[in-house]
């Protein structure tokens, strides 16, 4: 069955479902794009979101990065980042493969849908034109045979009539005949105008029409069929990503798995133990007994005590949860009076007029209450100092420690920078062509300079240290001296000398300047990432990964979707961020 037979005469018809047809692809177009641009939107959305809660880097979010909590609500963050680009994907994917597509073959289908109706149109008016023809030579035909039988019983009449002359007989049967013969010329026309019309009509009605039709036929079927690989690209675009999502939602579950609340605590009290001990007991003071007002070591009413001393440095650790009393204490002022001295026999005793214990409770009260509850009142900004003696003691044998590290890490480096230079030296000696000897001088002795500060800072904070109660460690680096020539000469803890020509430091390496000084220090890893997806890396300063391949992290993602890894066998280069899965360090 096929529209050229069974709807021969359905030309309105289905020229109206083929429009219909065309109007409902570019419906389903405007569809899509809508579709996507809700997808834009929303991955927008999740961005901006994911930017307004990540952090802004400082000393605080890194501190706040040790717990394992907050560094899942970051692997969160960095999951719906990625999240939001696939959603972009999709979007692009759609609008790719879906509207561009079907835009532009429904300009192609509209064309050829315009050419078969023309053609349609076409032979339905060469149609109209051979009937309008036939019906001229038909009606033509008819006027002639009607004057033909007029003329031929006017003959007859004549030819009767006993009144009429020959000639007259003679020319009744002459203008009969010729009105005869003109008639059957016009019966020839019309039908040869009929013969010729039936012929076009059989053409029209078994070839030409139903040509056209099936062809529109064919091209309505490529229409729903493009319309049909229209929905299954639109489901199919969503499902490629599915996988990528998938795992996106995975690492937000393998994200809250890590926490560990036992280690936070752990980390807090790291962070933010002070080392203080707890303070004693307060000593009942009897003021009904003649005697001297002595307090104990660990009183809080007189500022005589050591340990009144230590509690008065550091108030405001030892009562953490008090409150402001009502009634603020009087403030102190580096002017104020120092307090009377007692009168060598003691105070005198007081006139009781009431109950003595009660009184003793007052003036308890009055010496120690207000000062107790005036702890945060007293509470002033600390004076940082180098030597950190502003924070708790075992806050400060951490930060000691950490100083003692970096400078150690520093000290290091002048230390290797020295070797290469005097080697450097000992060859340009030997080797004159090579270069001056005496222009390294100007280094070799600022960086002796930046070792000698280096190193006097390191025993300085070592003191410090030791000072705090820390465990006082040697350092392990070793000292350097300079000798007339500008070589370093390396001494023992012992005191005992050694020269350069330790066999444990060979001195071949550098010998010889064929990579002329290439082989600088990389910059060290900051964390390593594991490839989620293959990568081709075609582009210029890209490099390709495959699937579950580990990479050192050099430097992060500086916000344009890319991160800069290096290779095991030391070749670097960018990978895209939304394709590894980052552990930093």
């Amino acid at each position: 069955m096929d529209w050229g037979t069974d709807l021969w005469d359905q030309f309105e018809i289905i020229e109206k479902h083929t429009q219909w047809g065309l109007d409902l692809v570019d419906k389903y177009v405007k569809f899509v794009k809508e579709r996507t641009e809700i997808e834009q939107n929303y991955a927008k959305q999740l961005r901006n979101l994911t930017k307004k809660y990540s952090p802004k880097r400082g000393n605080k979010e890194d501190q706040e990065c040790r717990f394992t909590h907050y560094q899942s609500f970051l692997d969160i963050l960095t999951e719906m980042n990625d999240y939001a680009g696939q959603r972009e994907v999709i979007s692009e994917n759609m609008m790719m493969n879906i509207c561009v597509e079907l835009t532009k073959y429904l300009q192609e289908i509209k064309q050829e849908r315009k050419m078969y109706l023309a053609e349609g149109r076409k032979a339905q008016q060469f149609l109209d034109s051979s009937f309008k023809q036939l019906d001229s030579s038909k009606k033509r035909f008819e006027r002639e045979w009607r004057e033909a039988e007029k003329a031929a019983q006017y003959a007859e009449k004549t030819d009767q009539d006993i009144n009429a002359t020959k000639a007259d007989v003679e020319k009744a049967k002459l203008q009969a005949h010729g009105r005869m013969h003109a008639a059957e010329e016009c019966k020839n026309d019309y039908a040869s105008q009929l013969q010729k019309y039936n012929k076009d009509q059989n053409q029209y009605y078994f070839s030409e029409l139903p040509d056209i039709f099936n062809k529109l036929q064919k091209m309505d079927e490529r229409r729903v069929q493009k319309l049909a690989d229209g929905y299954n690209t639109f489901a199919e675009t969503e499902k490629r990503v599915m996988p990528i999502i998938g795992k996106c939602l995975d690492g937000i579950a393998k994200a809250a798995s890590s926490i560990n609340e036992r280690n936070d605590s752990l980390i807090l009290i790291e962070m933010h133990k002070s080392g203080f001990e707890r303070p004693g007991d307060l000593d009942f003071e009897d003021y009904s007994q003649g005697i001297n007002r002595a307090s104990s070591d660990s009183s809080l009413g007189t500022p005589k005590g050591p340990l009144e001393r230590s509690v008065g440095k550091n108030r405001n650790k030892l009562w953490p949860f008090s409150k402001k009393s009502k009634l603020p204490p009087p403030p102190l002022t580096p002017f104020s009076n120092p307090p009377a001295p007692l009168p060598a026999n003691g105070p005198p005793s007081p006139k009781f007029t009431r109950d003595p214990l009660s009184y003793c409770l007052n003036e308890i009260n009055k010496t120690v209450k207000p000062r107790i509850s005036s702890f945060r009142t007293l509470k002033r900004t600390p004076t940082i100092t180098e030597d950190f003696a502003h924070l708790p003691p075992e806050q400060r044998r951490k930060k000691l420690q950490q100083k003692i590290d970096e400078l150690g890490k520093e000290l290091q480096k002048e230390v290797d920078q020295s070797e290469a230079l005097n080697k450097m030296k000992d060859v340009y000696e030997k080797n004159p062509q090579m270069g001056d000897p005496n222009s390294l001088a100007p280094q070799i002795n600022q960086t002796s300079q930046n070792m000698d500060r280096l190193r006097g800072d390191l025993q300085k904070y070592e003191s410090w240290l030791a000072e705090a109660g820390g465990r006082g460690e040697v350092s392990r680096y070793s000292s350097f001296s300079y000798n007339n020539n500008g070589s370093h000469e390396k001494y023992s803890p012992d005191g005992a000398h050694s020269d350069g020509s330790n066999p444990e430091h060979p001195q071949g390496i550098y010998a010889e300047f064929d990579d002329d000084f290439e082989d600088e220090d990389s910059a060290p890893p900051i964390g390593q990432c594991t490839a989620m997806y293959s990568f081709a890396g075609a582009s210029e300063g890209t490099i390709s990964m495959a699937e579950g391949e580990i990479f050192n992290m050099v430097e992060e993602d500086k916000g344009d979707g890319w991160t800069r890894v290096r290779r095991a066998n030391g070749d670097e280069g960018y990978i895209p961020t939304s394709y590894v899965k980052i552990h930093r360090n």
